[in-house]
């Protein structure tokens, strides 16, 4: 019986060869046209004024909140409200900059909960770090009336939304920054590169130096610019290394082109779960908000007992995954261990089920066929434990 694996990327092979030969032969393989090609293609696709290509979405986010904590004079020590129920580079740039994590709950599109958020408002708050979970939005309008009314610098992880529109907008242009990945099993697929996206254009300005190192100039201006002083610049500041290169702006490039088409397979495949799974004894399917075309990068249900599930679903071949356990659980966080109850709980229960555009409906139907029989046995050693 062969596996089915919960993410399985898919490549236009000979297109990315054509597009990567390219930076061979012009023999620029780092920083370049390739990469400034690949930010003009995401603006015009995003419908976003800015974009700037790096080797991270967690570099991305990074530089977010570094560049609006010297932008907006924050201090050590204060505080951005941001989830527990996301992978940890969300939290961990946050003390990276000497900032306090405060952990509010998620509702049931395991999205940050606006009330929730709401009551961890005090006077040291600056921003409200947003996670769209799996492509979905949730509640995000609330979480940007919420930011507007008390003045909150919103940060958008949007790693799971490339593709993922609002009402027919793409995400990202209600944030003052969106930062998105092009992981090796994202929706739009490289080896690892991200964008970050900020709303305004003086941070874009700013944010290019600081991920060449400080430098006012990178290589690529130098060598297309004229004059005997080209080869010259200012380093500003101590910055990072973080920008992006033309190979996956290479493989980037071609992505894009199937991006959309690609989602819609995906949301086809969450249509055939859905239309399998929904009211099946034992489990409950994560929502997606309605109007939210969503990226579909996951698709989640929720199961008493899950780790028995997904032990049983291995026996028939089929590995799924967890996004994501509770950030609280980790020592860094622990402090905040139980504050957050609804995500913890969605934390022992959540399983994100197979899901890329090589399966099929019969690979659908396999998977939900094996679910509810893992479910079914889970369900009935815990009624012979309690008889």
């Amino acid at each position: 019986m062969e596996a089915i694996q919960l993410f399985v990327p898919t490549f236009r092979i000979e297109e990315c060869l054509a597009e990567i030969r390219e930076c061979l032969e012009r023999g620029w393989t780092g920083l370049g046209y390739k990469t400034v090609e690949f930010e003009d293609a995401w603006k015009e696709y995003t419908g976003l004024p800015h974009a700037h290509f790096l080797n991270s979405a967690t570099s991305a986010l990074h530089l977010a909140i570094r560049l609006l904590k010297e932008r907006d004079g924050w201090q050590d020590g204060d505080e951005v409200i941001t989830t527990p129920l996301t992978f940890v580079s969300t939290n961990h740039v946050l003390l990276h900059e000497n900032l306090h994590p405060v952990f509010a709950d998620v509702d049931e599109s395991l999205c940050l909960d606006p009330d929730s958020v709401a009551k961890r408002i005090t006077d040291k708050t600056r921003a409200v770090m947003f996670v769209g979970l799996g492509g979905n939005i949730g509640r995000l309008p609330e979480i940007v009336r919420l930011c507007r009314r008390h003045k909150l610098r919103l940060i958008l992880d949007a790693a799971h939304m490339a593709g993922s529109r609002w009402h027919g907008v793409h995400v990202g242009g209600e944030a003052d920054v969106a930062c998105f990945s092009f992981q090796a099993v994202k929706n739009l697929p490289t080896a690892d590169s991200g964008m970050i996206c900020f709303a305004d254009g003086d941070l874009d300005a700013d944010v290019r130096k600081w991920t060449w190192l400080g430098i006012n100039k990178d290589t690529y201006s130098r060598t297309i610019s004229q004059g005997a002083y080209k080869w010259y610049y200012e380093v500003e500041h101590a910055g990072f290394k973080y920008h992006g290169n033309s190979i996956m702006a290479a493989l980037g490039l071609v992505g894009l082109k199937y991006l959309d088409q690609d989602n819609a397979y995906r949301r086809q495949l969450a249509a055939w779960y859905e239309a399998e799974l929904n009211g099946a004894a034992g489990l409950s399917v994560v929502p997606v908000t309605t109007g939210c075309e969503s990226s579909r990068h996951l698709f989640q249900i929720r199961v008493a007992h899950r780790d028995e599930v997904m032990v049983a679903l291995n026996g028939f071949q089929i590995f799924p995954g967890v996004h994501y356990r509770d950030n609280t659980s980790y020592p860094m966080y622990a402090a905040a261990h139980g504050s957050c109850p609804q995500a913890h709980r969605a934390s022992e229960e959540i399983i994100s089920l197979p899901m890329h555009i090589g399966l099929q409906h019969r690979d659908v139907l396999r998977v939900c066929q094996a679910v509810r029989s893992a479910v079914a046995e889970s369900r009935g050693q815990q009624r012979r434990r309690s008889a």
